[in-house]
């Protein structure tokens, strides 16, 4: 090994340095970077996907599914299980011509990247070959004479980018070849290998689809070819063509009165549903598995809730301590373990919805809503962190579907259930009352409806809900009523109405962003144009009154304060079963440009949800990263690197002779540091390290726990977050009174790839009165 690194070593420094000349100086960092290769991929990938057919989309789909595994999974489990170091930072005199890397060295992560999209091109055209290869080779070449990798590094990745994209794309095909026949047989009978897409299957070609032969009535609900899945164009006849596809749906589309109609039964959609919620679910599991974000502050704050169960806490019920304490007794006091139940939550929503559309509409219904969630950014990365949305979503939904069969049958029973899935929703979020708005406007709007209100069933449905809110009214009788104070001065109702529109502008805003822009536009379309075409459809009122109150009803509320952007959560899933089902009746109608706009939803919320779940992406892909304001992310890291700076601190004032415990200024940097120092997560419950900031009024859970007052003598570090340099200020008056001396020690910068992401203020506390 010893003589292998040696002629590693000594290959680099032939290229990086004595191979060196001012042509190479000025090309080879071109191919490490440059500004026209973002818009050439986006170009590139827009051309497969709108003209490439069949054969395009499913190479588009391989390609991302096969750079995925090489440098997300493969080359990132080797970088971290192997650690080593740049060639720049561990030999001397290396010519750095690009920006150094955050990760370690081997495998090189552009090498396995080019070699993978070499190969799967290479699959689908034979011809890419001729210059992939040597733009795979220069990209690789490159990385060594910029001084970033050695050869072993670029080898590596070659070898395990193309050995990933020959292992996904086999595995896809196999598994296509298996399922397909089994689950989905009037599609895999037109495309049986997804490797030879043009090759004609068992029973006809896939190229000849007659649109006159297509079978069974539909359910009138937008048919999957719109989402831009679709194989070659049939024949053009009518106003419409019709598409089929072999990897998704492979079906014939004629229009007649009852709707749409398809050879793809029923069952064959929910399968592909079920499909489809269980690889996004795998894939989420995976992402929380690869640690490539830490905890955000709630999720912290709330896993030490997990540790003093109770009736209830300062600012939220008690089910999301309930459900932290669940899932780290499976997984342990680890990320992982913390967030494991919020995709499974997801996952179990959408079930729900995927159902629940199928049963009252058609499955494609359900199939579509499942990939509008998931390329939905809000609803996305609402299922990887473990906060008290996901279950809310959760109970909301399963409220509106047992009330929908409450209200269809006229029975006890499913009032019974409605109750107590909105006593659970209470018991998550104090918002969920809300959802008795919407049952109100349901009732108002749709006249027929009113019948329940002179039976029991509603009533008991209230009471139910009232019996599952005792936990939390008495634990309020208890504490003074705090949780009542800290939502009146959270929703501003503790300080006179004042008009602004700069919360309005704020919220719209970041729901246009958060709601993906094409779906936000299109709901607000469906929720302005559905009463008309819909006036007799109690089903499309029922969607609009568990969703639209609530939405309104936020979005009116910034006029007078500020409103989060995730407050409006469980109004997004019904309101986006209106958008599909109203925009559908529009494309029957004759409305042009529906499915391009639906394909282009899909396209953009895909790739904003790739970035949001790692805004590195975005240095990577354009070449710098987003500054630290701008990064979404920015709550979710250097936590880790925050809680070691604490430590070592608390290290060198232990030289002392005296215990020293840590002091934070918010419940979130008490958190935080308390779950990623070793020493302080392993005193929690009954040994606690670090400690909030003690105030003569509750301000958060913490006051409600034992302090550090019962440490007398004992010294301290006290710790709080500093916005910007000229916001520095002198230690908390408190501090100052508590304690015989407080030191100023500095401010810290707490690096996370090469930038600042945020600076800590440390003060040394001695001797606590």
């Amino acid at each position: 090994m010893q003589e292998l690194q040696t002629l590693d070593v000594a290959v680099f420094r032939w290229i990086n340095q004595s191979g060196s000349n001012s042509f190479c100086d000025a090309v080879m960092p071109f191919f490490a970077w440059n500004p026209f290769f973002v818009p050439a991929v986006v170009l590139a990938a827009l051309g497969l996907l709108w003209k490439g057919g069949t054969r395009g989309r499913v190479c588009l789909l391989l390609l991302a599914l096969a750079i995925g595994v090489a440098d997300g999974v493969v080359c990132h489990t080797l970088k971290e299980a192997i650690h080593r170091a740049r060639p720049f930072a561990a030999l001397e005199n290396v010519r750095l011509l690009v920006g150094q890397g955050g990760s370690g060295s081997l495998p090189s992560s552009h090498a396995a990247n080019w070699f993978a999209a070499t190969l799967v091109l290479f699959v689908y055209y034979r011809r890419s070959l001729a210059f992939m290869l040597p733009l795979a080779a220069l990209v690789s070449f490159s990385r060594i004479y910029d001084g970033v990798h050695y050869p072993s590094d670029v080898l590596a990745g070659i070898v395990l980018g193309a050995g990933s994209a020959a292992a996904v794309v086999w595995s896809v095909d196999r598994l296509w070849r298996g399922l397909g026949s089994a689950w989905w047989p009037a599609l895999w009978q037109r495309c049986p290998s997804l490797m030879r897409i043009d090759a004609p299957g068992p029973s006809q070609d896939c190229r000849d689809e007659d649109p006159a032969t297509a079978g069974t009535p539909g359910a009138g609900l937008l048919p999957m070819n719109q989402v831009g899945l679709s194989c070659r164009s049939a024949p053009k006849s009518g106003r419409r063509s019709s598409t089929v596809l072999p990897t998704a749906g492979s079906w014939a589309v004629s229009m007649a009165p009852g709707g749409l109609s398809t050879t793809l039964p029923e069952a064959q959609w929910l399968r592909l549903g079920y499909v489809a919620i269980a690889l996004v679910l795998a894939i989420r599991l995976l992402y929380l598995a690869s640690d490539t974000i830490e905890l955000s502050q709630d999720e912290a704050y709330q896993w030490i809730w997990s540790k003093h169960l109770a009736l209830s806490y300062y600012s939220k019920p008690p089910m999301i301590a309930c459900l932290q304490f669940l899932s780290t007794h499976l997984w342990g006091d680890t990320a992982f373990g913390i967030r494991f139940l919020s995709p499974v939550i997801g996952a179990i929503a959408s079930l729900i919805w995927l159902r629940f559309l199928a049963k009252e509409t058609g499955a494609r219904a359900g199939v579509l809503l499942v990939l509008v969630a998931t390329t939905t950014p809000l609803l996305a990365v609402g299922s990887i962190l473990m906060t008290i949305d996901p279950p809310t979503v959760l109970f909301w939904s399963a409220a509106m579907v047992t009330g929908w069969r409450a209200v269809q049958a006229g029975s006890t029973r499913p009032w019974l259930w409605t109750g107590l899935w909105m006593g659970m929703g209470f018991l998550t979020k104090y918002s969920m009352p809300l959802q008795l708005m919407c049952w109100a406007v349901f009732f108002l709007l749709w006249k027929p409806a009113r019948a329940q209100l002179r039976q029991p069933g509603p009533y008991l449905a209230l009471a139910v809900v009232l019996v599952c809110a005792i936990p939390v009214l008495i634990w309020n009788h208890q504490h003074g009523w705090i949780t009542v104070t800290h939502l009146a001065s959270r929703g501003g109702l503790d300080s006179p109405w004042q008009f602004t529109g700069r919360f309005f502008a704020e919220f719209t805003g970041s729901q246009l962003g958060l709601l993906n822009p094409v779906y936000f536009l299109a709901m607000l379309g469906a929720v302005a144009g559905f009463w008309r075409p819909y006036r007799k459809s109690p089903f499309h009122v029922y969607l609009f009154s568990m969703g639209a109150p609530v939405f309104l009803f936020y979005w009116i509320y910034t006029l007078r304060a500020r409103v989060q952007p995730n407050w409006v959560a469980p109004a997004i899933l019904p309101l986006f079963a209106l958008m599909i089902l109203y925009w559908e009746s529009r494309w029957q109608a004759g409305a042009r440009g529906v499915n391009q706009w639906l394909k282009a939803g899909l396209g953009l919320g895909a790739v904003l949800v790739v970035f949001m779940h790692d805004t590195n992406l975005i240095g990577k892909a354009f070449g710098r990263p987003l500054p630290p304001r701008l990064d979404p992310l920015r709550r979710a890291r250097a936590w880790e690197e925050t809680a070691r700076v604490v430590g070592q601190a608390r290290q060198e004032l232990l030289a002392d002779g005296k215990p020293v415990f840590i002091i934070g200024d918010h419940y979130s940097i008490t958190s935080l540091v308390t779950f990623y120092l070793p020493e302080a997560k392993a005193g929690v419950p009954d040994h606690p390290l670090v400690y909030c900031l003690s105030t003569d009024q509750p301000a958060n859970q913490f006051y409600f726990w034992p302090g550090y007052s019962g440490r007398k003598g004992e010294h301290a570090i006290f710790v709080r977050q500093v916005e910007s340099l000229d916001a520095i200020e002198g230690p908390p008056a408190r501090l100052q009174q508590a304690f015989e001396s407080v030191r100023d020690l500095g401010v810290r910068p707490i690096p996370y790839r090469g930038r600042i992401l945020r600076q800590i203020q440390l003060f040394e506390c001695r001797h606590l009165h």
